[in-house]
């Protein structure tokens, strides 16, 4: 089986994201839990650039990481200095990692307007930082920053610069699409001609800024990139890097390729929502493998089809990237939605078309009423049970009322008042809470617990 390695870079281009930060002990976490599913590569930061990537290079020592390699980030020497007295060059080195990845440019517009140098200056920075590194670490990586832009506005100079990473002795030359615009016949057509003079293992590093991130991922790893820089969730900045979540599936269970450590892959979903946890962000309910709708099925026809063979709707079993398959209840619901979903309840109603029937029904009345059921199982097995004749209405709410007060120290207390029937006996009742909602739950308790 041909195997890529899978670079993770959430840590720092992950964190560029808008709205994502990670604290140093989240950061410590995910590099536990990226070492576990069994990434080649964690980039845990640029240590010359903030205190907390210094910090963290010195505390994940101590995690005793079995698999992955935890790689610092920086980029080529200062134009004006040499590389040995660099200060970025220097906190690479002092991070202590067996790897380093340094980005250095490849567009001559960015050489003349970002780095205000010329040309061959350029080269030799490009040259005399891998060199100075290769002779301190085990392992380095050169990152061809806008290297598509680069190749289409100065094939000869793009390419020129890796052959001066080359020459030095990098070890992985990573083409990077840093604009996220290129198209997927671009890449591999670029890629084959850079294969032609560059003989050192190429990687691959996109952006998501035209949708195409794992698109032209893939693509270029067809034409033979070894190496995949991402993150996972796809966080970085502006529309994102290339979504890891999307391109490791795509891999090793459609193309063939090892990617990941054996048997870990069932871990991704786990994996992307723990790691969106630490981030602070929402779960993408649609991202494909692991969001909780990527398998998610509500119009009746396709109920039907997939209850009679999965292969029908769904292009992997969802168990083989740890999601599962989840059947909506809507409107727009045909007969097998309710049956399968009442499955989950443990209530067999295969047999009962007559329930069946008005089950759906109902839900229909309610939904055009404005009601939705897609997020509110409890209330739909309620409905069930009704139909069933198996439903018990345990109380009656008579009444309450809920206060709200603002104090003088700009505080706040809340208080909520109950009145219900439990057969046919009053109970009134009081409490507070930490807003309405709470005060309403707590009183609601403190009434039933009498009976219940």
């Amino acid at each position: 089986m041909k195997k890529v390695k899978i670079y993770d870079t959430t840590l720092r281009d992950g964190s560029q994201s808008e709205g994502v930060s990670f604290s140093l002990n989240d950061k410590l976490r995910i590099a536990q839990k990226l070492d576990e599913f069994g990434v080649h590569y964690l980039e845990g930061g640029w240590p010359g650039s903030n205190p907390k990537d210094i910090e963290f290079f010195e505390k994940v020592k101590s995690l005793k990481l079995k698999r992955i390699r935890v790689t610092a980030f920086g980029s080529t020497r200062r134009k004006d200095l040499k590389a040995s007295a660099d200060p970025n060059l220097k906190a690479l080195i002092d991070s202590r990692t067996d790897t380093v990845t340094i980005f250095g440019k490849t567009w001559d517009l960015h050489v003349r307007e970002a780095l205000k140098a010329t040309l061959e200056e350029n080269l030799d920075m490009i040259s005399d930082s891998v060199r100075y590194l290769k002779t301190r670490v085990e392992e380095v990586i050169y990152d061809a920053e806008h290297f598509f832009d680069g190749y289409k506005g100065n094939r000869e100079y793009a390419i020129g610069t890796l052959k001066a990473a080359a020459e030095a002795g990098a070890d992985t030359i990573c083409l990077c699409d840093t604009n996220g615009g290129s198209l997927p016949g671009e890449i591999r057509d670029i890629i084959i001609d850079v294969g032609k003079h560059i003989k050192t293992p190429l990687g691959i590093h996109t952006h998501n800024d035209g949708e195409l991130g794992v698109a032209n991922t893939l693509a270029a790893v067809l034409e033979g990139c070894s190496h995949v820089q991402g993150t996972i969730n796809g966080y970085g900045e502006r529309c994102g890097n290339v979504n890891l979540c999307s391109v490791i599936p795509n891999l090793q269970l459609k193309m063939g390729y090892s990617c990941i450590a054996p048997g870990r892959i069932k871990d991704l979903t786990y994996v992307s929502r723990y790691i969106s946890e630490l981030a602070n962000m929402m779960p993408n309910m649609h991202q494909p493998f692991t969001g909780a709708s990527a398998f998610a099925h509500k119009g009746g026809i396709h109920v039907s089809a997939v209850m009679r063979n999965p292969r029908t709707y769904e292009h992997i079993e969802p168990s083989a990237v740890g999601n599962r398959r989840r059947v909506l209840v809507s409107e727009l619901s045909g007969r097998s939605n309710i049956i399968e979903k009442a499955s989950e309840f443990n209530i067999d109603l295969s047999n009962n078309r007559e329930v069946v029937t008005e089950v759906l029904d109902r839900i229909k009345s309610l939904e055009h009423e404005g009601y939705q059921f897609e997020g509110a199982e409890s209330s739909f097995e309620l409905i069930i049970k009704k139909a069933l004749k198996d439903y018990k209405k345990f109380f009656t709410l008579k009444g309450f009322r809920v206060i709200v007060e603002k104090k003088e120290d700009g505080s706040s207390a809340t208080e909520a008042t109950i009145k219900i029937e439990v057969n046919g006996e009053m109970e009134h009742t009081a409490a507070e809470g930490d807003g309405p909602v709470n005060a309403m739950d707590n009183a609601l308790r403190k009434a039933l617990e009498k009976f219940y």
